[in-house]
């Protein structure tokens, strides 16, 4: 019996220091004890090999027993350990409105900033953003307001990635072709910051839905293309006093403004209060968009989504930035609010 414990120490120490795994060390000894135990079983009494190994299974089956009760009972009281403490070895959940280092030292830009500060970068980390469209506009918008730290973002649209979209709206790759933008644009932001969620919403924006979704979020940004949309969006967003920050883009040209009537600005069926005749205002398929005008208004559309949560600055109320790409041009407007706005009016 003697003989095969230290067969089996030799087999344990060899293997530790040749490397092998532990199953695999643990695997080998096993083979050993139960050659031995088929050896007492097989063998007639007096056999040398049986009188060498013990001569008597009983003697085996007992020591193995015990073993595997010993191993059984270590694995049992760590598993309760485990649950009694499930934390212990783990960083705390952080809570809502607390920041651990890695987000203290990612935001450091934000919270020097007199403007924004600590308080600043707290509120985007408790706000609630929806962008309407995962294209061009909102491409640039969602990299930008996920690495800025808002908290939760969500982003609804039909679409899927197709390869005439890569030349502008850069939140997809070429590998992401045939998916639903909104997972892509979640894969995406994610891997920019996984300090954040992303919520997507693989559909059209209908009048079934908008209402309870816009419910859910504090600021909408509207990056879409057809003026079904836009005009839904902003019906919505009036009715529940939200506001809307709203790009519209065309060749060369983009522009944005934040309708917000709850705040005593225009929405926007004061500024547009129909939609232009078929054939007057073509989209960017249909006319044309150079790439990086996409990236400049919707990067300006996450300006505007930070400073109407934070407060800082003046944000595009009862304003509207154009941007003109091709001479290098910007300059704004006043938008007056319409009192006789089927939407907003005040009358």
């Amino acid at each position: 019996m003697l003989l095969v414990l230290i067969i089996a120490a030799a087999l344990w120490g060899l293997g530790y220091l040749a490397g092998v795994s532990r199953n695999a060390r643990m695997i080998s000894v096993g083979v050993l004890l139960l050659g031995v135990i088929s050896a007492q079983l097989v063998l007639p009494l007096g056999n040398p090999l049986r009188q060498a190994t013990g001569g008597s299974a009983a003697t085996w089956l007992i020591l193995v027993g015990t073993a595997v009760l010993v191993l059984i009972y270590g694995k049992g009281l760590k598993a309760l350990r485990k649950r009694a403490a499930p934390a212990s070895n783990k960083e705390p959940a952080m809570p809502s409105d607390k920041f651990s280092e890695t987000e203290l030292d990612r935001y450091a830009r934000h919270i020097v900033l007199r403007e924004i500060g600590g308080p600043g970068q707290k509120k985007m980390k408790q706000a609630r953003v929806l962008v309407i469209g995962a294209g061009g506009l909102g491409a640039p918008a969602l990299q930008y307001l996920a690495a800025a730290g808002v908290g939760t973002i969500g982003v609804i649209d039909d679409d899927e990635v197709e390869n005439a979209n890569l030349q502008r709206q850069v939140i997809h790759q070429d590998a992401d072709i045939g998916m639903p933008k909104v997972f892509s644009a979640q894969q995406a932001m994610l891997a920019q910051n996984p300090n954040v969620v992303v919520l997507p919403y693989h559909r059209r924006l209908t009048e079934e839905v908008a209402t309870e979704l816009f419910s859910d979020f504090d600021v909408i940004l509207d990056g879409t293309d057809n003026f079904d949309t836009r005009y839904l969006a902003n019906r919505t967003a009036v009715a529940l006093g939200k506001p809307l920050i709203s790009g519209a883009l065309s060749q060369w040209e983009g522009q944005l403004s934040v309708f917000d009537p709850a705040n005593d600005a225009p929405c926007y069926q004061c500024i547009f209060p129909e939609a232009p005749a078929p054939g007057l205002a073509p989209s960017c398929a249909e006319a044309g968009v150079i790439g990086p005008l996409p990236g400049v208004v919707g990067s300006m559309m996450a300006v505007e989504a930070i400073k109407v949560i934070t407060g800082a600055g003046l944000a595009l109320r009862g304003e509207m930035l154009i941007y003109d790409a091709l001479y290098g041009e910007s300059r704004k407007i006043t938008l007056p609010r319409r009192a006789d706005c089927p939407v907003c009016g005040k009358g």
